[in-house]
């Protein structure tokens, strides 16, 4: 996470990774506003470009030719991407509502979040079929029905609903996909048949007449069954029921039709048309709330109505960034004019495509060369990426966002030379209001805890317990201050389980720039909210802690922990045994991807899984290691697999052998070191090679600088009987490891220095 001298004034929050909002971030990043903190908000990573989608399915397109990679576009913008859900916005407070984190807080937020199809009204819809948006979902679903076709040796019907380009699109590009899929398999495409249903009187309704003929003729030349007036009205296992009696076989079915805004919509007082879409005006404000915008599918435009095509989403980008920028400044806002006409070009699935455009239609397969040039012109301007942005918000003019008086005195203290010693502490006022919603974890042991505060904690140690005390502190890496502080105490915590103790209380160490007491206040709370809820799942209560200002934002804890005082079921790195096979419970690669991360480098899938790897607790993995009698046991942190190994075989008077070809990773560990970008402290961890006995044999190999890989969060590194080690694996997959592996076994101690041979 890049420090900025620039205190945070405003928060602009981006609900949704619609095609608006993908233009949105490009232009502030290429144009950053001083004092802007942007947070994107999106259950998807990777969004879609619908203009390409019926490409994709013709299988003419790779999954990231086209989809646009938000993660990456929101590193590249400096903004937050949080990967979550919205239940709700609580308009009073100016806060974004999500599901199992803190709400987030807006001083202007924007929507695009898309339609998705109302399923709802439709008996058995929800259940038997499968709509089209959100495309993200649709994805999974497209690749089990590819399979299911691979495997197909009888009849297999497929009904597309909606008689939209969509659904012509939809139908056109299935068909010559899996039909080609059969014919690679030597098996009979005729076996697949489709079925094409809409409610009104003619496909493709809001285009001429010529260009629905040609449809026609091009379905009725591949043989899709097209039924107009045929609203369904249920759906039922295998069949399809219309309102005029009529039923359809349908072995899957594809939704395309009567498109609505999403549903948490509906609590939030916002004015919405009769679809659920969010009205707004000519400046794409909505009509209840100055602060809130829409764009996209999921506005409705008041002025005029217009269809929910992605060309609009697109072209409203520049004047919802513009108008943003303007109300930050307090500035009018401009009128959005859009076109009435627009070109449009429909695929056939086949590399040919029909261009429409009001009463003009043509067709060839040029024009779809043609679609194709201009499709992947707009997917370049968001996969070739600067390597940096041209300018930051450190180094741009000062800040013209629109302030109150005290908040101009605050933003001006903010930048003005701070203190030191005890005059860097956080304000009491902000702790009290950030850390009093905070519910640690009851302990009976904890005698004087946080909200009793005093001096110092106190706590009892139970009778025939000892203590066990570690600490750990990091700045942080990421710019979400929830998952930040849900991998810092994670983190922390891993010492304690890798010993096989109980922890029982932790004091904590933040560092918070300075800012406006309001955005300093929400970033604590959303940072210790997410540590506290790892505490707690782990019995630790809270007890205390110490909050400063600084550069960087960055947290620590030091955590006891209780074991038995007889020492016996202790977990030491020291007790490794020749024979013994060498597990690894999490996958490896941190180190190198959030180095990537920083440089824009790393697809935002690769960052997700990741973080996904660093919250998993190492509490129930310790705990199976221990049921399986494991002899020694750590947590891999920062001296890397290599590192923490030698710190194992060392005390155990052993050697080791690791398996390369064995090791876990994270997705796009291995694509990073090969571009050449590891962690900071890659090198000194690298002086360990003496450890390696034949690092020459395989200093080639990409996985081999993983070993120096430094590890955030990392899983537990324990030597298991080989007796036991399958069942053992067996079990931490079942509890939720699931890239648990055996990668060594340990041997006992020759005669040469090295204590570690690599084998392939």
């Amino acid at each position: 996470m890049q420090a900025s001298e620039q205190p945070i004034l405003r928060d602009l929050v981006l609900v949704g990774g619609g095609h608006s909002h993908v233009v949105v971030l490009r232009m502030l990043a290429m144009q950053p506003e001083p004092g802007l903190r942007i947070t994107l908000i999106c259950t998807d990573i990777d969004t879609p470009y619908s203009g390409m989608l019926p490409g994709y399915i013709s299988g003419h397109y790779r999954f990231d030719d086209v989809h646009i990679d938000l993660g990456r576009l929101a590193a590249f913008a400096g903004a937050r991407f949080i990967h979550g859900e919205v239940t709700g916005l609580d308009r009073a407070n100016q806060r974004v509502q999500l599901r199992d984190r803190p709400a987030v807080p807006y001083d202007l937020l924007s929507i695009n979040t898309g339609s998705t199809p109302n399923m709802r009204q439709i008996k058995g819809a929800q259940a038997h079929a499968v709509p089209v948006k959100p495309i993200a979902q649709f994805n999974q679903r497209w690749l089990h029905l590819l399979a299911r076709v691979r495997e197909l040796h009888r009849r297999f019907t497929i009904a597309v609903v909606g008689g939209g380009a969509g659904g012509v699109e939809l139908v056109l590009s299935m068909q010559y996909r899996l039909r080609n899929e059969l014919q690679k398999l030597g098996r009979n495409p005729d076996l697949l048949h489709f079925v094409l249903l809409t409610a009104g009187d003619t496909l493709l309704p809001t285009h001429n007449p010529g260009v629905r003929a040609r449809f026609v003729r091009v379905l009725k030349e591949r043989h899709v069954a097209v039924h107009t007036r045929a609203e369904v009205n249920q759906v039922s296992p295998g069949c399809l029921h219309t309102q005029d009696g009529r039923t359809f076989d349908a072995d899957e079915t594809m939704w395309v039709t009567q498109a609505g805004g999403p549903a948490w919509l509906q609590s939030t007082g916002l004015a919405l048309d009769e679809h659920g879409f969010i009205q707004v005006n000519d400046r794409l404000q909505t009509l209840d709330d100055p602060k809130i915008f829409a764009a996209g599918d999921v506005a409705s435009f008041s002025r005029r109505p217009l269809e929910k095509a992605g060309v609009f989403a697109v072209r409203m980008g520049p004047p919802l960034v513009k108008n943003l920028r303007l109300a930050l400044r307090g500035q009018p806002l401009v009128v959005y004019h859009p076109q009435r006409s627009w070109l449009a070009l429909i695929s056939t699935g086949d590399r040919y495509a029909v261009a429409s455009r009001g009463w003009l239609g043509f067709a060839g397969a040029w024009v779809w060369t043609w679609k194709d040039s201009i499709d992947r012109r707009f997917m370049r301007k968001f996969t070739e990426l600067p390597a940096m942005a041209p300018g930051t918000a450190a180094s741009a003019a000062p800040a013209s966002l629109a302030l109150s008086a005290e908040e101009s005195r605050q933003a001006i203290s903010a930048i003005a030379m701070r203190c030191g010693g005890c005059g860097a502490k956080v304000g009491a006022s902000i702790l009290s209001r950030a850390l009093g919603s905070l519910q640690p974890v009851e302990r009976d042991d904890v005698l004087i805890g946080l909200h009793a505060p005093d001096d110092a904690a106190v706590v009892r140690v139970p009778p025939g317990k000892a203590m066990v005390h570690t600490v750990d502190f990091f700045r942080s890496f990421i710019d979400d201050p929830y998952l930040f502080g849900k991998v810092a105490a994670n983190h922390a915590l891993g010492d304690i389980f890798a010993m096989g103790a109980e922890p029982q209380s932790a004091t904590a160490v933040a560092n918070v720039p300075p800012g406006l007491e309001a955005k300093v206040e929400d970033l604590l709370l959303q940072m210790m909210t997410g540590a506290v809820e790892v505490l707690n799942a782990a019995g630790c209560a809270l007890v205390g802690g110490h909050t400063g200002e600084g550069r960087e934002l960055a947290l620590g804890f030091a955590i006891n922990g209780l074991i038995d005082d007889s020492m016996e079921g202790v977990l030491r790195k020291g007790g490794m045994l020749p024979g013994d096979v060498l597990l690894l419970t999490k996958p490896i690669g941190t180190g190198t991807l959030f180095a990537a991360h920083a440089r824009h480098f790393p697809k935002g899938r690769w960052i997700d899984a990741a973080l996904t790897s660093m919250v998993v607790s190492n509490q129930a993995g310790a705990q199976i290691l221990r049921a399986h009698g494991a002899t020694a046991c750590t947590d891999l942190t920062g001296f890397g697999l290599l590192g923490h190994l030698v710190e194992m075989t060392r005390p155990s008077g052993v050697d080791a052998e690791l398996q390369l070809s064995a090791l876990p990773l994270l997705d796009g560990a291995v694509e990073c070191v090969q571009a050449g970008i590891v962690s900071s402290l890659q090198p000194a961890n690298v002086r360990l090679r003496r450890a390696l006995r034949n690092a020459d044999a395989f200093v080639n190999d990409p996985r081999y600088p993983l070993l120096f890989d430094p590890q955030t969060a990392g899983g537990l590194l324990a030597s298991v009987p080989a007796d036991r080690a399958a069942d053992c694996i067996r079990a931490l997959k079942a509890a939720g490891y699931p890239q648990t592996a055996a990668i060594g076994r340990i041997s006992g101690a020759s005669d040469a220095l090295e204590p570690v041979v690599l084998t392939p």
